[in-house]
């Protein structure tokens, strides 16, 4: 999954609302199409440059670094002027001859007027910052912005220390803003904000003391860190001991749940159209996995009586896969040695550029993310194109030995390859750095999470499609397993939000159904009761993406070129696959 270090903050930019209708007004009747278009852009630049005034935390992510030393306080002028920016800007898109525009500068309106859109709901109906204590977290940010090497250290520490003297100031707000939380998102918020203590009290403290700063401004320095870890504690303390309130459920309920999913995903289909979708494909799975089990079972169980039930079959074969993989003091390395053989695979079979100028660093995953994936990548934004991409990789270290050996078994020598391809090459990794390219800031910025997952998805598949694992039946079993993750994570999400899917349930699910180990499971199960809709991402990209291809080779015949179609989707940024597809169709 992509991560971001920031708290998506909902948009706060103070244009004069009547200036910006008279604009765009005057450019909705321009002489010909290229003016309105010259308009848009205009439009589109000032709305960025606006905007990050107002979301600092999400500009440096982004790689925009004028106002790194600003931190906003979540309080209630703030959801105030949001919504006015929202409202006033929709506006403002309305004015908009979209008859007119390019099809590209229709795809970067349609994105911007989604955003709007999504924070307009977000303020008025969904108010998550009322439940979620977890959306309050500064350690992620100031993380990034420590270990970042895209501006001189001292300018670097000098905006951190900027910001962590508005650090008390933001959890008081955090406090005042909590009403009714979610009793499991109140766990995850204490539990990554005391994991991300040490980015205050080691790493920024420690870069302090080691930078060219006078003694006198190292004192102060370490005296904010001192009062900014002080106020991160006073937050996890008061969570703990939050007391004569109605916990609200985690589950969203289907209204809400339809709507994010409309705004988050932007497919063609609706949430539960998907499901179904993901139903009839979990069945489709078992009936090819049950086909190779059978062709396998001599190899592997020589006469023993093969199970008539396919599932137990299925089961067996997979346990049997599963029980070769890595130590876990291996699990790191054995994924660093994994990279050169995809890079290698993609050269040899020609199915995409690969650009070997952009570092990606297998770390550790950092212990302020702890807690809701098992790996993932962080990726620079659009504005620090020569940053570097983290491939963060849980640690197993302390695990009891049998769970352990559980989740190593999950991630053994087969879906570790897998694994590789989704969050790297060409999965995550490489579709992250095309999408910095994108002459669009808009597509980039404000990329659709299905298409960034969706595409991770989709190269699996095409990867062994080309030969990757030597076409070996137990590397296609191991694949539909793993896909089955993808499927399961749709029919898990929406049966749990939008349905009263028990744990119980869902444990059979990915279990039984999914043939995923008890460790994987479980984890699945903390992950759909902190997050939402995201779990449905990969399998709505996957198989809009898959769709698209598919259509464009009976469209093309013999002419298909599948690096050629591959490299103009990328081209496209992280825009959502439904405007791809219109682009490329037409």
């Amino acid at each position: 999954m992509k991560n971001s270090f920031y708290i998506a903050a909902f948009a706060l930019i103070s244009f004069a609302s009547c200036n910006n209708t008279q604009n765009a007004k005057h450019a909705a009747t321009p002489k010909n199409d290229d003016s309105l278009n010259i308009s848009f852009d205009d439009y589109s630049n000032k709305f960025l440059t606006e905007l990050w005034k107002q979301e600092p935390e999400m500009a440096t992510q982004q790689g925009y670094h004028l106002n790194d030393s600003v931190l906003k306080i979540p309080n209630d002028a703030y959801w105030n002027e949001g919504l006015a920016f929202v409202n006033s800007n929709l506006e403002t898109l309305k004015a908009f001859d979209t008859s007119m525009l390019t099809p590209s500068h229709l795809t970067d309106m349609k994105m911007i007027q989604n955003y709007l859109e999504s924070k307009q709901w977000g303020i008025q109906t969904l108010k998550q910052f009322e439940w979620d204590p977890s959306a309050y977290n500064i350690t992620g940010l100031i993380a990034f912005m420590v270990a970042s090497n895209d501006q001189p250290a001292d300018i670097r520490l000098e905006n951190v220390y900027k910001r962590m003297q508005q650090v008390p100031a933001y959890y008081e707000a955090a406090k005042a803003n909590l009403k009714n939380p979610v009793d499991e998102l109140k766990s995850l918020g204490i539990a990554q904000n005391e994991g991300g203590l040490s980015v205050i009290e080691s790493d920024f403290v420690d870069s302090v003391k080691a930078s060219n700063f006078s003694e006198e401004k190292k004192y102060k320095m370490l005296l904010a860190a001192k009062n900014a870890a002080h106020a991160i504690k006073g937050y996890v303390a008061y969570l703990k001991s939050m007391k004569g309130y109605t916990p609200r459920s985690f589950r969203l309920g289907k209204d809400l749940y339809a709507k994010k999913f409309e705004l988050d995903i932007q497919s063609n289909l609706t949430a539960e159209e998907t499901y179904k979708a993901a139903l009839e494909r979990k069945d489709f799975l078992h009936g090819e996995m049950a086909k190779i089990s059978k062709q396998l079972w001599p190899k592997y169980f020589g006469s023993k009586t093969m199970p008539s039930d396919n599932l137990q079959l299925i089961a067996a074969m997979i346990d049997t896969l599963s029980m070769v993989h890595v130590k876990p003091e291996d699990f790191q390395s054995a994924i660093e040695k994994e990279i050169p053989t995809l890079v290698q695979f993609i050269k040899t079979k020609n199915l995409l550029y690969i650009d070997s100028t952009k570092p990606l660093v297998i770390r550790k995953e950092p212990a302020y993310m702890a807690g809701v994936a098992g790996a993932s990548i962080s990726a620079p934004g659009p504005y620090d194109k020569e940053g570097k991409t983290y491939y963060n990789v849980g640690s197993l270290e302390g695990w009891p030995a049998d769970k352990a050996e559980s989740y190593l078994r999950e991630y053994n020598q087969y879906i570790l390859q897998i694994l590789c391809i989704h969050e790297a090459i060409p999965g995550h990794y490489t579709q992250l750095v095309y999408a910095n390219r994108s002459p669009s800031l808009i597509k980039a910025i404000f990329g659709n999470g299905a298409m960034v997952e969706g595409w991770a998805v989709y190269t699996e598949q095409m990867m062994l499609e080309n030969g990757f694992g030597d076409n070996a039946p137990e590397m296609w079993l191991m694949w539909y397993k793993w896909h089955l993750r993808t499927v399961c994570n749709t029919i898990l999400d929406y049966s749990v939000h939008a349905g009263d899917m028990s744990k119980e349930q869902a444990m059979n699910l990915l279990t039984q159904e999914a043939f995923q180990q008890q460790a994987e499971a479980e984890g699945k199960w903390k992950r759909v009761s902190v997050t939402s809709v995201q779990l449905t991402s990969y399998f709505a990209g996957y198989k809009a993406i898959y769709d698209l291809r598919e259509k464009i080779k009976a469209k093309e015949g013999k002419r298909f070129d599948l690096r050629v179609f591959h490299e103009k989707f990328l081209s496209y940024g992280s825009a959502p696959v439904k405007y791809i597809s219109a682009l490329m169709l037409n």
